[in-house]
This record gives structure tokens, C-alpha cells and sequence, in this order.
């Protein structure tokens, strides 16, 4: 189709003298308007964007943009992809903590240079950056912690089209180290360079499961295309989510919230993803390996699951479940 096209971008040269790259899609209307760009991932077990972007890419086919531009990236990291691996195998990078990237750096830096540059260059309206959460978890978006006076009108940007994609929206709020960490990730670095950038973190699909998970596809696609909706893009459709987040979370930006376990053992859940709880209330419980209770986790405040543990053990200080709060603790 002529308002789609379909490429790619050199990013090196292998041992054997083959050229890998990155496909790159762009829809373009007549139009001028929003600039919008999708990215999946990043993370190369963390597969359900690269098939969002080929659904919305596919929707954009039929209904062509009525303004402005989509670009997409669906898989930034190959060499992870393949090699079923969240790094860069070769040199044990995390890719989506090498941003914005440097030329003559290493091999994540040389590739997140590249990826940086081609999305920077074109002065989006907006990044949306897609990946995996916990493979039980529910969808949400994430907004990158408050960057401070000089960056806040990207920060501002970003907010208020989170609140358009109909998911929870949890802002990280992170500081310290972890806060600096989290400007090297793609969202981050481009909100400390003036780009809006938000996250859509979704369940599912991972080297765990090993399959995409289909109802968390169609959320992303309904949040992708509730944002384009909002830009005037493209028509808006009535189409409801799998998962409805409950109204007293709605309209509100949530704060992410960890809680850990002081044992070792069995972890047993008694509340799921999407429960939405209350203080003082049972979460999971520890059992030994003799089945004798040794933790009872209890909700220090008010919130809804976001996500648990793929796994079943537990040891000291374990993350093992993940939420969104309304309050401070």
C-alpha cells in the first residue's frame, strides 16, 4: 500500500560478512500532524509489541491515517530475540539501559545510538515503548518519574496521553539510584531530550510462556489506538478492554509499589493480578518444605495487583508482588 512502508536499517556487520538490521515500518498521510512512533522489543524475550505494531500497521492499511505519521521499530533487539535472552548474548548488555547510546561505544550503546538518532531526528508527538511484565500481570502504562523543570513539559506531554490510553497508569516515581538508571531506558532518555515517551507494560508473553498472549494483544492494540484517536489520527472505535480497570482507579495516576517476602519457601497466592485489595489483608502466604506456614504477606496499604511472581519460591527480600497505589505508605 502506498501509505505504508515497509524497510529496514543496518546496525552491523556479522562474522560472516551478513548485514543484520531492523525492520522499520512508517505509515504517512497527506496530511501533516502528530508524529507518533512504536517500539517493541527491546527486552528480546519480551515479544507481544513486535505484534501489536504488525496489527496496528495492518489496521492502518485499511483505515489510512488522517493526519500525521506512524513509525515503528517492532524489534529493536534481534540478537536477544534469537537467542531467547532479555541482553545482548554477546555482551551481556541491557540494551534498554544503554540509551541514548553512543557511536563508538559498545555494542548496546552502538545500537541504541541507532535507535535513538532515527526516532529522534523525526521530532515526535510521542514514543510508545512496548513490553512484557510479569507473565500474569495486567496491563498498564508507565510514566517515567518527574525529570525535573527543565525536561517537565515532555514529562506533562507524556502524562496527559497516558490518561488516554484506557489502561491503569502507574507513574514509577522512583529516586536515587534507581531514578538514574531509569534515564537510560528508552522512555527515559527521551523525556531528559524533550521527547514525550511513555511505557505500555503488558503480561503474557516471555521465554516463560513462550507463546503471545492474544488478549493482551488486543489491549495493546485498543491503547494504541485510543492515543492515535486522541491525536485525531484516525476514527475512534468503541471497543472495550479484557481487562476493565475498576472505577475508583480510573482517571487517576497510580504510584508503583514492590512488596517483598522475609522467608524462604513455598509461596501460595490467594489474591491474583487485577484484585484490587485493602490493608491488612492476606496476600500470599510462605509454607516450608514440610508445609509449615511461615509467612502470612499482608497488604501494607490500599491498591490494586498489578502482577506476582512467575515463580514459586521464595527467599528473603524477594520481589513477589507488584501494584498500584493511590497513596504514600
Amino acid at each position: 500500500m502506498k501509505n505504508i512502508k515497509y524497510s529496514t536499517i543496518n546496525i552491523l556487520t556479522g562474522s560472516d560478512l551478513s548485514s543484520r538490521r531492523l525492520a522499520y515500518l512508517a505509515a504517512k498521510s497527506n496530511h501533516p500532524g502528530p508524529i507518533v512512533w512504536l517500539t517493541g522489543c527491546v527486552h528480546g524475550d519480551e515479544v507481544e509489541g513486535i505484534v501489536i505494531i504488525q496489527e496496528i500497521f495492518k489496521r492502518l492499511r485499511k483505515e489510512p491515517l488522517l493526519k500525521g505519521e506512524v513509525h515503528a521499530f517492532p524489534l529493536m533487539n534481534p540478537i536477544g530475540f534469537e537467542t531467547v535472552s532479555r541482553h545482548i548474548v554477546m555482551s551481556e548488555e541491557d540494551l534498554n539501559r544503554s540509551f541514548p547510546g553512543d557511536r563508538l561505544g559498545s555494542l548496546a550503546e552502538r545500537l541504541a545510538d541507532k535507535i535513538f538518532t532515527a526516532i529522534n531526528k523525526t521530532k515526535p508527538t510521542l514514543v510508545l515503548d512496548l513490553h512484557n511484565d510479569w507473565l500474569n500481570s495486567i496491563p498498564h502504562t508507565l510514566l517515567d518519574p518527574y525529570p525535573g523543570l527543565k525536561h517537565k513539559n515532555a514529562w506533562l506531554k507524556a502524562k496527559e496521553l497516558s490518561m488516554q490510553t484506557g489502561c491503569l497508569v502507574i507513574n514509577e516515581e522512583e529516586v536515587g539510584t534507581k531514578a538514574e538508571e531509569l534515564k537510560l531506558t528508552l522512555s527515559g532518555s527521551l523525556i531528559m531530550h524533550d521527547v514525550p515517551a511513555l511505557t505500555l507494560e503488558l503480561g503474557g508473553a516471555s521465554t516463560k510462556s513462550n507463546i503471545i498472549s492474544e488478549m493482551d494483544v488486543d489491549d495493546g492494540i485498543r491503547a494504541i489506538w485510543r492515543i492515535l484517536a486522541y491525536l485525531g489520527m484516525v476514527k475512534p472505535r468503541d471497543e472495550a478492554f479484557n481487562f476493565q480497570a475498576p472505577i475508583e482507579f480510573k482517571g487517576k495516576i497510580l504510584r508503583e509499589f514492590h512488596q517483598q517476602v522475609s522467608s524462604s519457601g513455598i509461596i501460595r497466592f490467594v489474591a491474583k493480578p487485577g484484585d484490587v485489595v485493602r490493608r491488612g489483608q492476606v496476600l500470599a502466604r510462605v509454607y516450608n518444605v514440610f508445609g509449615k506456614l511461615q509467612e502470612n504477606l499482608v497488604a501494607v496499604q490500599d491498591g490494586i495487583i498489578l502482577g506476582h511472581a512467575d515463580y514459586a519460591v521464595a527467599y528473603p527480600g524477594g520481589d513477589i508482588l507488584e501494584f498500584g497505589v493511590t497513596s504514600k505508605q
